[in-house]
């Protein structure tokens, strides 16, 4: 069952996602090589609660921490852990918060100085490849056309690997709500676009082959080549007049500008 937002509570819904967006712009301004994932999950929980919020993926189906942190091959869902960060990791990172009853959830990729130029191009392309999604994000479309677009872009014209197990979805007062949005697919074939849904959508793309593996802590998911993955991610409202991206990345790139340890990946959108 799709959940149609009315605008009061879409407005609710951008806080929510603002909240997750300055997050992660709070993590990347600690974000340094020799830091632990703990030591960050544990900063992100603190300003998310002292900003009124709740984590909102920490105690989900029993998940440990409130960022799902994955590093280099981890596609998502890693668990933070007390390795440090290294100077050519790639660390991916997922948030939600619940704020005024709705979740926000957005996700961000990270690299670290010495990552090498392929993997950023990987980054570089995922990125993009979200907002060739947000394009399609229209009245009276549907996610098919989201899906191709993305697909087109990462697979076709860049032959990246499009990961078929894990597909974005509707978000709201429940952290995954109809429908899915798979990040492959057919034009015009999938639920209708009306107003009023909110969905996220979220890339992830591997370097390598599409096929992947979970480890065994049961959350964990690894490409099966080791191959690098990257990810992003936005909440986005349909709206009469077109997208409306209710969590804002504009907030992490000023973060990644100021700390020296982590490469800006400009993108065109």
């Amino acid at each position: 069952m799709i959940y149609y937002k009315t605008n009061e509570e879409i407005e609710l819904m951008r806080e929510s996602n603002l909240l997750v967006s300055k997050t992660l712009a709070h993590v990347a301004g600690i974000l340094k090589v020799g830091i632990t994932g703990k030591n960050i999950d544990k900063s992100a929980e603190e300003f998310i609660r002292d900003n009124g919020g709740i984590p909102g993926f920490k105690g989900y189906r029993g998940f440990p921490s409130t960022l799902c942190m994955s590093l280099n091959d981890a596609v998502v869902h890693g668990i933070p852990s007390d390795k440090v960060f290294s100077d050519n990791d790639v660390v991916s990172i997922d948030c939600g918060v619940i704020l005024n009853g709705f979740y926000g959830d957005a996700a961000f990729s990270f690299a670290f100085h010495n990552v090498q130029p392929e993997v950023q191009k990987l980054l570089k392309v995922t990125r993009e490849s979200l907002y060739k999604g947000i394009e399609a994000v229209l009245v009276g479309n549907r996610i098919g056309d989201i899906s191709f677009a993305i697909q087109h872009y990462c697979e076709r014209i860049h032959g990246y690997g499009i990961v078929r197990e894990l597909v974005g979805h509707g978000v709201g007062k429940n952290l995954h709500e109809d429908p899915e949005v798979p990040n492959f697919g057919t034009k015009g074939k999938g639920p209708m676009l009306k107003e009023g849904i909110v969905i996220a959508i979220e890339p992830m793309v591997n370097m390598g082959s599409k096929s992947v593996k979970q480890m065994n802590d049961g959350w964990t998911i690894l490409t099966r080549d080791g191959k690098p993955s990257a990810h992003f991610e936005h909440s986005v409202a349909v709206r009469k007049n077109g997208p409306d991206i209710l969590s804002d990345h504009s907030f992490i790139d000023a973060a990644v500008k100021n700390n020296a340890e982590i490469l800006n990946i400009s993108i065109n959108n």
